[in-house]
């Protein structure tokens, strides 16, 4: 085989236009021109990876999905340990033993060595090894002690309140299966099992970016009227943070097409996902300057709240960008709809989609025709019952503050009569 190829021909310069990448063709609207939450979920989902997964220490991977079973590096338990507080004692020994006929035994003292002989007894406490030559625990309760002898009140046999070697798992059996989300009783299990570092996939990096000429940071003074503390930013930086995301907040007290998108794309360097409040409504700056930074998608969803979003994916690397409606109750429903569902998603962690469990409604749920509706809820727990009260207020962040629920009623859905069955996501972290 030559060790060189042809030289390759030069294309000819051509004067067509390269058209501009976009995002795959977008699912069809309804007959008002929405499309369905659902789709709308389908469609995001379907741009977005897991984040690659790296080997990382137990603790950092506290709240990460696991990416690989993990086997014991050792048998665990590791030895013969005893399950109770008492003595270390063999069986024939204390055989008959009963309080009007006791059995006396010699007591040795704990940690002495060599193997445990006819006779003798030796203190041992739970989790500890078992004395060698001792094939069962004496508890406490059964005996009396007095100058080093012992008095058995009751009997025991051999293996009782023993934890055997290897009962739990072999070395090189799964300690925990792939797609676990460690939690605190996992770790420790896996550093019993010889186990101190996990193949995970990193905790997401989000930015929250809030846009808006009237957002005010509660660290300032309003200034006018027309001026309101930034809410809605701080409750989606707080939520992505519930998901055990890496979270920083950004503001932009201004509607000017260059600077957003100047902070947009300086934010895209340590991002894995942005997340966008505000810019849609009013000038809708973001529908002037997504365009520019990435391919994106804009559109009007069957939803109530927040029924203008969009998606895109932004810079050389194609990070996501979820641009969310800047009212609190609006961008709350969409981040549960659909920034959770993309945050799951990043982190390989099961279900991505939010769960529907159902609750008695106290009062009358309405539907709007043809239109996904989320209304803020709390859910109640009475002798196994779940019932639900709608949260009616005449400010979102207080509403929001009292609910741990969202109503949901699909786009198809009737009015909810009170006593009847409602679907809801409960928005408190799992």
């Amino acid at each position: 085989m030559a060790l060189f190829g042809r030289k390759k021909k030069v294309a000819a310069p051509t004067d067509e236009a390269v058209p501009e990448p976009t995002l795959p063709e977008a699912p069809e609207p309804d007959g008002d021109g929405r499309r369905t939450v659902d789709a709308h979920r389908d469609y995001v989902l379907g741009l977005v990876q897991p984040l690659p997964p790296f080997g990382m220490a137990l603790l950092d991977a506290w709240g990460l999905a696991l990416c690989e079973s993990v086997p014991a590096a050792t048998d665990l338990p590791a030895f013969d340990s005893a399950t109770v507080d008492g003595y270390g004692v063999r069986a024939e020994d204390v055989a008959g033993a009963t309080q009007g006929e006791p059995r006396g035994l010699t007591l040795r003292p704990g940690g002495a060595s060599g193997p445990l002989t006819t006779g003798k007894a030796t203190p041992v406490a739970a989790g500890q090894p078992m004395p060698e030559g001792a094939d069962c625990v004496l508890p406490k309760e059964f005996t009396t002690a007095k100058d080093q002898r012992l008095r058995v009140l009751e009997p025991v046999v051999a293996g009782e309140n023993v934890r055997a070697r290897a009962s739990l798992m072999v070395d090189g059996d799964k300690v925990l299966e792939q797609g676990r989300v460690l939690d605190a009783r996992s770790i420790g299990l896996l550093a019993e099992a010889g186990v101190d570092k996990v193949l995970a996939r990193p905790r997401p990096r989000v930015v929250v970016v809030s846009i808006g000429s009237d957002l005010v940071d509660p660290s300032r003074r309003l200034t006018s009227p027309e001026q309101h503390f930034d809410a809605t930013s701080y409750t989606l930086a707080a939520a992505a943070k519930a998901e055990g995301c890496q979270v920083w907040r950004v503001a932009v007290d201004s509607e000017d097409v260059t600077r957003v998108r100047e902070v947009i794309g300086d934010q895209l360097i340590r991002a894995d996902l942005v997340i966008t409040t505000g810019g849609l409504e009013g000038a809708a700056v973001l529908e002037q300057v997504a365009p520019g930074l990435g391919r994106c998608d804009i559109t009007d969803l069957a939803l109530q709240p927040g029924s203008r979003q969009g998606f895109g994916l932004m810079g050389d690397d194609e990070v996501p960008l979820l641009m969310l409606p800047s009212n609190p109750t609006g961008a709350l429903v969409g981040f549960h709809a659909f920034g959770r569902p993309v945050i799951r998603t990043l982190m390989g962690v099961e279900p991505v989609t939010p769960v529907n469990q159902r609750a008695i409604t106290t009062t009358i749920v309405r539907s709007t025709p043809g239109v996904f509706t989320a209304i803020p809820a709390f859910v109640r727990e009475e002798g196994g019952r779940h019932s639900v009260d709608l949260v009616h207020g005449d400010h979102p962040s207080a509403n929001l503050a009292t609910a741990n629920a969202l109503v949901v009623l699909a786009e198809g859905a009737e009015d909810v009569p009170a006593g009847q069955p409602v679907v809801v996501w409960m928005i408190d972290r799992d």
